[in-house]
């Protein structure tokens, strides 16, 4: 079964058409036009206040993602996104993980996500991972990212330059890892993330 969507939002369509409607008729101005810079407000086709968006799979809530700002273009099926909220579930519909964000860009075709700026992920039971990007593959239900990241849980702290893990940070694969019990400064080439 293919996961469907739903959408709740504010909508406010683009303002170019009543700008058009204020033109006059005829006129013609040959002078120097100032340069312009289009801006994602400009050139999307719709823009969602306070967006929802919700994916089911056989009824089963799977992910809940929620922006302050959206910004949709229809031909390319991506949604550019301002503060960004993305929560996870698992096969029975209980939460995994949240991960928040600065910006996010949301391809509606299958469900996959980016995510940057202050990008920080929860877990229910106190886990905390912090990065400044992360890629959502919703083909293959995995989070990853190439930049340098840190990870918390009790008193273990790892940090490395990027990783692979599944929604709910269970089974994690580092790259270039630092740290383990008790910190960074105590660096262990044998500390493994649950499920590692």
């Amino acid at each position: 079964m293919r996961p469907t969507g739903t959408w709740r939002a504010l909508l406010y369509p683009g303002v170019a058409a009543l700008a058009l409607a204020g033109l006059p008729a005829g006129c013609a101005d040959d002078g120097a036009q100032p340069s312009r810079t289009l801006t994602a407000a400009d050139t999307a086709d719709q823009i969602l206040e306070k967006m929802e968006h919700v994916i089911t799979d056989d009824g089963v809530r799977r992910t809940r993602v929620l922006s302050d700002t959206a910004y949709i273009y229809e031909i390319s099926q991506i949604a550019r996104l301002k503060v960004v909220k993305v929560v996870f579930f698992d096969e029975n519909g209980f939460e995994t993980s949240t991960v928040v964000a600065d910006s996010g860009r949301y391809h509606m075709n299958d469900g996959s996500m980016d995510a940057w700026g202050n990008v920080f992920a929860t877990t229910p039971d106190g886990r905390t991972l912090r990065s400044s990007e992360l890629r959502y593959d919703a083909g293959v239900h995995q989070i990853s990212s190439n930049r340098e990241f840190t990870y918390d849980r009790g008193d273990q702290h790892l940090e490395g330059n990027g990783f692979t893990s599944d929604p709910d940070f269970r089974n994690v694969t580092t790259r270039q890892p630092r740290g383990g019990p008790g910190g960074a400064d105590k660096p262990s080439s044998g500390f493994l993330l649950p499920g590692q």
